[in-house]
Formats: C-alpha cells, sequence, structure tokens
C-alpha cells in the first residue's frame, strides 16, 4: 500500500471511530494521536534500519508535541486510532493488530528490567478503555474491550471483556458493542 493510501485508510479509521469527527481536513490537522502514529511509521522504519538514535530522538520530539509516547521499537497495525491520545505509552516490544483503538491514558507497559519481549500484544480489533494499563509479556485476544482504569496483567482470550483492578476477563455476549462496553459505568473503575 502507498503511503497516501495508508493515510487515507488511517482518516477513514478515525472518522468510523469517533463520533465527533467532522472532515478528514479537520482530522489530518488536528488529531494527535494520528500524528504520532504517522511520525511512528518514519520511526519505526528508521529504527529497523539500525538508526536508532534518530528514531528515538524523534519519537521524543513527537511525545514533547503531541503527548504521546510511542517507542520506535513497537509494532502498531494497520488503521490504528488513538483517540484524544494524552498521556498514551506504548512501549518497546508491544505489538498492536490491526482496527486497534485506545483512549486516553492507556499504557502498554513492561513489568520487569529483563531483556526480550517484556510489553503486550493486542490482537486484531481490541479497544482499550481511558486510563487502562496493560503490562507484562501478555497477549490480548481479538475483539477483546478492556474497560476503563482496568489493570490487565494476564493473558485474555479472543471476544474477552477485561475490567477491575486486577482485571478479571469473561466472554463477550452476543451483540455486546465495543462503543458501548467502554462507556458503560459498571465497566469502568
Amino acid at each position: 500500500m502507498t503511503v497516501w493510501g495508508r493515510v487515507r485508510e488511517d482518516l477513514r479509521a478515525a472518522r468510523l471511530r469517533d463520533p465527533a469527527a467532522r472532515s478528514s481536513l479537520e482530522i489530518a490537522l488536528l488529531y494527535p494521536g494520528l500524528h504520532a502514529i504517522w511520525a511512528h511509521r518514519v520511526f519505526h522504519w528508521l529504527w529497523q534500519r539500525g538508526f536508532r538514535f534518530l528514531a528515538r530522538a524523534g519519537s521524543q520530539f513527537v511525545r514533547f508535541l503531541t503527548g504521546i509516547e510511542i517507542h520506535p521499537g513497537a509494532t502498531i497495525g494497520r488503521r490504528f486510532f488513538i483517540d484524544h491520545g494524552s498521556g498514551v505509552v506504548i512501549g518497546e516490544t508491544a505489538e498492536v493488530g490491526d482496527d486497534v483503538m485506545l483512549y486516553h491514558g492507556v499504557t502498554l507497559g513492561g513489568r520487569t528490567h529483563d531483556s526480550g519481549k517484556r510489553h503486550p500484544t493486542l490482537g486484531d480489533g481490541v479497544a482499550v478503555g481511558a486510563g487502562a494499563k496493560v503490562l507484562g509479556p501478555i497477549t490480548i485476544g481479538a475483539r477483546s474491550a478492556i474497560g476503563a482504569n482496568a489493570v490487565v496483567t494476564k493473558d485474555a482470550p479472543e471476544d474477552s471483556v477485561l475490567v477491575g483492578v486486577p482485571a478479571k476477563s469473561r466472554s463477550r455476549r452476543a451483540g455486546e458493542d465495543t462503543r458501548a462496553l467502554l462507556m458503560a459505568p459498571e465497566y469502568m473503575i
């Protein structure tokens, strides 16, 4: 896919996930989550080619501008969207699938100083509510929803709903809408 094709895909994903989005121009100019992911793609490319200092310096500059820190070593899928964005942190060995959505204040972080895989993997279509912390080398299955302020430290299968501190997992019920799950008071801490 071309760079412009990817940009158009990102703009469509933002319009789909944000009911407040009015136009592609507004999204392209005013959405820090998109600015952060667009910059991440450049810095990830540099990181993979051994320009690690330049990639880290660039990612820190973008963090200063947007309030979103994505390590250039993190692997991010297509149509990734960060709503509002401030305070989002994504660690070096994190892996994020396609069609994933994060709200503000989310951390995809580590729990140890060990080398190797130390950050989470999110499957395709995962949604993570505001303030949630997903910690360690765990895997969250596709189409799962993590409630606001949950602290997740254990693997979860596909189609899970995770809430609480520490987060407990349950299967999604038929017809449960992700946006409704993330907004429901019973899924917030």
